[in-house]
């Protein structure tokens, strides 16, 4: 769920797009600063078939008529065959649509091809997007803005590696470059915004890899776009990137509107009025603050444990209540009538066998949501917990503690504890009397330093025996030392060939059966011309700057390690 904050931020209206599915797969937002502008209608899709409830009136929606299926020569998927219904297409929360007056705004995320099998979907989803646009153009005569991930670089001059000759010659084979290029002017009707500004641009990239470090080296590509329709020309004033703004894997685009043109007649006219902007409009029902979660309607589970707050509480119209609900008895309520608030209730009890208890209240009824009655320890629960507190306030004694004289306390001793012969054997007869004086107890903890240091005396002088008896004994310790250190000593990287650089340790974490296992590559950042291997880069376009194909499993070199160390070690033997 969203936090209020994220949803409700202050002045802005905010509208959002989930997958009807797959929770936190993928979505859209959008949100308008209400003090400028204020959305005149806005819907979910492409489709026009996703609704809150209830659904939207005709008054409310954009359109009059929405693409189908039928409307588009669809992209056959790997078994050659066509759908006969895009619902699937709008199920994944990719698309925001907003009336501003000016213009229609849309909002996409468009799908990436992450695998062969994807494909399908990502060109239905571009072509559905086209004829929503179409739509808007030519039959309800519409200013359209086309923004967000497109997922699609529109020349090689949008890609770290386009300029590779092997890349030029095949970059529009792809048909979702090529479906691009032709919607894109001067083949079709859309405007890239932030190219018409820096046509000649290099590095103009918007996305990057962040497991491979491209951005270090600014190795991406531009997929994401402000595309507009040739009647809002006039109003663009400005558009850029803003590659310093991290926090993401993509950087944010912006396209600035003047406050007011002049048009070729001479008319003066203001973006407010042109955005049909009037004094206290409502934002569309689909904005998050009305949603119940954030309008008042729903009560937040968190309101039953946070502390009570007058304001909050509610006021049933009854005068007066009573009924009965059962209560545990226990023997902590030792009074007959326990307080409960300031208003009049309590909780009667009675010393009979009845299996229930009476709420009784003479006020109106009020519901509060508040932690639970604290009950009064009772003396047997305090002793308990006294008990276990003086055991961790004792603490546990150190080793060290019984080698050093002890100090001698002020306070009286807790306990002493004497064992007489009956004690110590079994065997013989106890004593019916008991004993006429008992040692002190700094009389007992000097006996205890004694035998400390008799039993510290004895250990020493076993050691200097030990060590007369066996002279080897330090060389051994030693080399059973140096045995450990490089048992435990930390794993060496290896140096990759072309290098010769210390390599990076990853993990693989794609699902399959190397799935956790642990790998060596190049430590240098990804760049333009970096080594894939040659199966992917033809050796003459490597550029020896950025990342190498170097690869091992940490397997492989833990294995090295240890034939290595076995190596010096028959080495050392055959010295001596």
């Amino acid at each position: 769920m969203l936090q209020r904050d994220v949803a409700v931020p202050g002045p802005y209206h905010a509208f959002f797009s989930f997958p009807v599915n797959k929770g936190g797969y993928s979505g859209v937002a959008v949100y308008t600063n209400s003090r400028n502008v204020v959305p005149l209608k806005a819907e979910e899709g492409l489709l026009g078939t996703l609704q809150p409830k209830p659904p939207l009136s005709e008054e409310e929606r954009i359109s009059t008529a929405y693409p189908r299926a039928h409307h588009i020569d669809a992209f056959p998927d790997e078994a050659d065959e066509t759908s006969s219904c895009f619902d699937a297409l709008d199920f994944e929360g990719r698309t925001l649509v907003l009336d501003f007056g000016l213009f229609v705004l849309i909002n996409v995320y468009c799908p990436a091809e992450t695998s062969d099998a994807r494909l399908p979907f990502k060109m239905n989803f571009h072509l559905l997007l086209q004829e929503r646009v179409r739509k808007l153009i030519e039959e309800e005569h519409r200013e359209v803005i086309v923004l967000g991930d497109i997922n699609i670089a529109a020349a090689p001059l949008d890609h770290g590696d386009g300029h590779l000759p092997s890349n030029v010659a095949t970059f529009w084979d792809h048909p979702a470059r090529q479906w691009f290029r032709q919607w894109l002017n001067p083949n079709g009707p859309m405007i890239d915004v932030i190219r018409s500004f820096w046509p000649d641009r290099k590095g103009l990239f918007t996305c990057w890899n962040m497991k491979l470090q491209a951005r270090e080296t600014n190795y991406g590509a531009r997929i994401d776009y402000v595309l507009i329709t040739r009647g809002l020309l006039p109003w663009i004033k400005h558009g850029d990137i803003q590659a310093s703004l991290k926090g993401s894997d993509h950087c944010p685009i912006f396209v600035d509107l003047h406050d007011e043109i002049t048009l070729e007649s001479g008319e003066l006219i203001k973006l407010s009025d042109a955005m049909k902007q009037k004094e206290g409009m409502q934002a569309p029902r689909l904005s998050a603050k009305f949603w119940e979660e954030f309008s008042g309607k729903q009560t937040m589970l968190s309101t039953f444990f946070g502390k009570r707050n007058s304001s909050q509480l509610q006021t049933f119209d009854e005068t007066t209540a009573n009924f009965s609900v059962p209560l545990p008895r226990s023997p902590q309520f030792s009074s007959s009538s326990v307080p409960l608030t300031d208003e009049g209730m309590s909780i009667s009890t009675s010393n009979s066998n009845a299996s229930t208890e009476t709420i009784r209240n003479s006020k109106p009824l009020r519901l509060i949501a508040s932690a639970p009655l604290k009950r009064k320890p009772s003396e047997k629960s305090f002793t308990s917990g006294s008990t276990k507190k003086r055991k961790a306030e004792a603490g546990q004694s150190k080793i060290a503690s019984f080698f050093s004289k002890p100090t001698i306390s002020k306070s009286q001793p807790k306990e002493v504890i004497v064992l007489d012969e009956a004690d110590s054997f079994p065997d013989a007869v106890p004593s019916c009397s008991p004993p006429s004086t008992f040692p002190s107890s700094d009389h007992q903890l000097d006996a205890d330093y004694r035998l400390a240091c008799e039993l510290s005396a004895t250990q020493v002088d076993l050691i200097t025996q030990s060590e007369a008896s066996q002279p080897n004994a330090s060389t051994s310790q030693n080399t059973s030392k140096n045995a450990w250190s490089d048992l435990f000593a930390p794993l060496q990287p290896p140096r990759c060939v072309t290098h010769g650089e210390p390599a990076k340790l990853y993990t693989v974490n794609k699902q399959g059966p190397n799935k956790g296992k642990k790998f060596y590559i190049c430590s240098r950042p990804v760049g333009p011309g970096y080594d894939k291997g040659k199966g992917e880069r033809p050796r003459d376009e490597v550029n020896h700057q950025y990342r190498c194909n170097f690869f091992k499993w940490a397997s492989d070199v833990k294995k090295e390690a240890r034939q290595d160390k076995h190596r010096a070690s028959q080495l050392r033997v055959g010295s001596s």
